[in-house]
């Protein structure tokens, strides 16, 4: 059966566009279209369709207030367009906690000059997050207002970047957040797990891997025993706006990873888009190149597997939530060294491609629901 699909956008030529794109795939049927946040409910309610495009910039609704609105009363998976700007990357990370899956960056050159690639990564993304847990979309939360939010000066404009405020001193650093309340989900759990005095807690992730990072992450106190390495699949202009992100939510501290920085407890280091992290046996991160013949920059199977060689059996990892199976070669290499790891369970995934891929293999050593695993780390570690 065809994946149907609704497309939002105030832009014509971009609407016309991604239907045609779209529509070329047989296993895809674009059932309607929407020109702003408003149209996009009403269309949403009527057509039911399996996956939603959505825009962000858009007149009398903007799209995230669209989101919030429909996983309220229709939950659906949602595909965000953004810019590949820090602006654009903050306006992308809002719309996933609104109920968002996953993002593309919105680039018209990019539609011009390679529109096979472009096609192909679309239509995978679509039928990718059709298959998404839309469970987890549905929030209990009220339903927001209609008013929409103030929209982004720019909708796509490479190499540009707007500079956030500078995070809170640790001393003055506010309570975390709470992270919108969700409908509970049945899991089965394993056991609490044993405490052991780790070195390194490293965590893996792709799709859906914002919110849940924030979900656990904000469940560490600020006197986390052990150092932590993130790695997250996202663009180069998007990192360093999530881990500022991080850094303001949570009582740990969190910063996109540079060349040279030295693993402390109670530092979380997000890996760099577009380039590789690895840690070497004296608690540097070596930040490398993105090697093109690697589908994923940063890639979690790199990570692990240097977090392997350098610390043995004082690694516990971690892999949340997405699409593939990047992390389970570098997992095998650890379990290989005697360190522990875990999987996101499938109930509380937002896509079972990566901890299915771990949990297969014979690889957990524990299976935990997205709200356990915050609470497990903080047990296990001493």
């Amino acid at each position: 059966m065809a994946v149907k699909v609704l497309v939002v956008d105030d832009s014509g030529f971009f609407r016309r566009r991604v239907s045609e794109i779209l529509s070329a795939d047989p296993n895809i049927q674009v059932v309607g279209t929407a020109t702003n946040g408003k149209e996009a409910i009403d269309q949403a309610l009527a057509l039911k369709p399996d996956v939603i495009t959505m825009d962000y910039e858009m007149p009398m609704m903007d799209g995230i207030t669209a989101v919030r609105h429909i996983m309220q009363r229709c939950p659906t998976p949602v595909l965000m367009f953004s810019s590949l700007t820090h602006e654009g990357a903050r306006v992308t990370l809002d719309a996933l906690d609104a109920g968002a899956v996953d993002f593309l960056p919105k680039n018209f050159e990019d539609i011009s000059r390679n529109p096979e690639k472009v096609k192909q990564l679309l239509c995978e993304k679509v039928h990718s997050i059709s298959r998404s847990n839309r469970r987890f979309s549905a929030y209990s939360a009220p339903a927001p207002a209609v008013a929409p939010t103030p929209a982004p000066s720019t909708v796509s404009n490479f190499g540009s970047s707007v500079h956030a405020p500078a995070p809170a001193p640790a001393s003055a650093r506010p309570a975390p957040a709470p992270i919108p309340a969700r409908a509970p989900v049945a899991s089965a759990s394993s056991p609490a797990p044993k405490r052991k005095a780790y070195k390194l807690v490293a965590i893996g992730t792709s799709t859906g891997g914002p919110v849940a990072l924030q979900r656990v992450l904000t469940q560490l106190p600020a006197n986390f025993p052990a150092p932590i390495v993130l790695v997250q699949h996202m663009p180069a202009a998007f990192t360093k706006a999530f881990a500022e992100r991080l850094d303001k939510l949570c009582q740990i501290s969190v910063k996109e990873a540079e060349d040279g920085d030295i693993l402390r407890p109670g530092l979380a280091l997000l890996a760099p888009g577009g380039k590789q992290m690895m840690i070497d046996g004296r608690g540097a991160v070596k930040i490398l190149p993105g090697d093109e013949r690697l589908n994923y920059k940063p890639c979690v199977d790199i990570t692990f597997g240097s977090a392997a060689k350098s610390y043995g059996d004082k690694v516990l990892a971690v892999v949340l939530t997405g699409m593939g199976a990047d992390g389970r070669e570098g997992a095998r290499l650890l379990k290989q060294g005697g360190s522990a790891v875990w999987a996101q369970d499938e109930a509380s995934c937002v896509i079972y491609g990566m901890p299915m891929a771990i949990v297969k293999a014979n690889l957990a050593d524990a299976i935990y629901g997205l709200d356990e695993i915050g609470k497990h780390l903080a047990e296990a570690c001493i």
